[in-house]
């Protein structure tokens, strides 16, 4: 019989069976009004889930192009950005401002360290200011979900535009773009978004969209009005998908949706303290998106990942970057449920054990369903 698999990384995330649907429905010219119809639909959805009233913008890219069209249309050769970044792909933020010759004035904290709104806010004024603040909500390589909402606080009134890499938070935690001030929002759809890979996703303020008008970087297929207008064939396919992944995850509700993945982050830290071993991201409700857990000494986690994959039929992340073989990182963002953590946990288990670590048998999966049953205040 052929092995049963369980997805669980922070992305691709598992994709429902509408989605599968939606998106087998036969092709649409992407010019017609049927096409245009659902574009629409899918846009003042996802205004509902930015909590945005602006422009939203569909790239047909990965979430990087959607990073990459934050910094072409706001910015100008030789401007100053300032870059807050804790991880793997904070630090991508630093690249591609670097690579348009952009004055990067980058405060990089330690992997696995959250930032700190007021330090943000000082390092803005001790530079002189900044066109742009670039930041990432949550950072998957390391599980830390910053406090977006404070730093946006902190940063208000200063005159940089505020962007933030969504990519993996959006849909999964809270996030008030028009709210909380934040002027550019970007994100993808194979994370909690529940679609396959290759749409990329922006809200635009006011703000940022009159900044795009005298920004000087050069940009073609990523320019916002010729994405706007759909000046390149769009993913129509993949629009479709999202389409129903969108119209399930607002039936459910944004806050039932939040508490879901509140409620499986407890489940996943508890299970993964009750066998005794040690979480790298922080321990707390803030980080539902993805559990980053270390590995015990002498435990190389690359092993353990391809053991999951290989004995159990459960795929999780790996370390990046600095943090490669030193953590595993299970994903419990979109289509995804108390099944499949624990699923992800006896794995987890299963291959410790095998490779000689020293922990507590038989008591995660219990210990993530006690966690799980347990409503979690908002």
């Amino acid at each position: 019989m052929p092995a049963k698999s369980h997805l669980v990384t922070p992305g691709p995330t598992p994709v429902p069976p509408e989605v599968v649907a939606a998106m087998s429905q036969p092709m649409l010219h992407h010019r017609g009004p049927d096409f245009q119809a659902i574009a629409e639909r899918v846009r003042t959805r996802l205004r509902e889930v930015f909590h945005a009233a602006g422009d939203i913008l569909l790239f047909a890219s990965s979430g990087t192009g959607a990073m990459e069209a934050a910094v072409t249309n706001l910015c100008s050769p030789g401007d100053r950005v300032l870059v807050a970044s804790a991880g793997h792909f904070g630090e991508r933020w630093v690249a591609i401002a670097r690579s348009y010759g952009l004055d990067v004035v980058h405060l990089r904290y330690a992997w696995g360290e959250t930032p700190v709104p007021g330090e943000i806010a000082a390092r803005l004024s001790e530079s002189g200011g900044a066109r742009a603040v670039y930041i990432t909500h949550s950072e998957t390589s390391t599980g830390v979900v910053a406090d977006l909402r404070a730093v946006a606080e902190r940063l208000s009134g200063s005159g940089a535009l505020l962007v933030v890499d969504a990519v993996s938070s959006l849909g999964a935690v809270p996030l008030a773009a028009d709210a909380w001030g934040l002027d550019v929002v970007v994100s993808g759809s194979q994370k909690a978004l529940m679609t396959p890979p290759g749409l990329a996703l922006s809200s635009v303020s006011a703000s940022a969209r009159s900044a795009s008008r005298t920004a000087a970087l050069p940009r073609f297929s990523l320019d916002w009005g010729r994405v706007e207008s759909f000046g390149s064939t769009p993913a129509v396919s993949l629009v479709m998908g999202l389409d129903a992944a969108l119209e399930l995850l607002l039936v459910e509700g944004l806050e039932a949706a939040f508490d879901r993945h509140r409620r499986l982050g407890r489940a996943c830290r508890a299970g993964a303290k009750a066998m005794g071993i040690d979480l790298f991201s922080p321990d707390e409700d803030r980080s539902a998106v993805v559990t980053a857990i270390r590995m015990p000494h002498g435990i190389d986690g690359r092993v353990i990942v391809r053991a999951m994959r290989e004995r159990s039929g459960v795929t999780v992340g790996g370390g990046q970057g600095e943090l490669a073989g030193q953590i595993v990182r299970i994903g419990h963002i979109g289509y995804i449920g108390v099944a499949d953590v624990t699923a992800a946990l006896a794995a987890l288990e299963v291959a410790l054990d095998e490779a000689g670590a020293a922990i507590e048998r038989g008591v995660a999966v219990a210990a993530a369903l006690e966690a799980y049953g347990e409503r979690v205040p908002a």
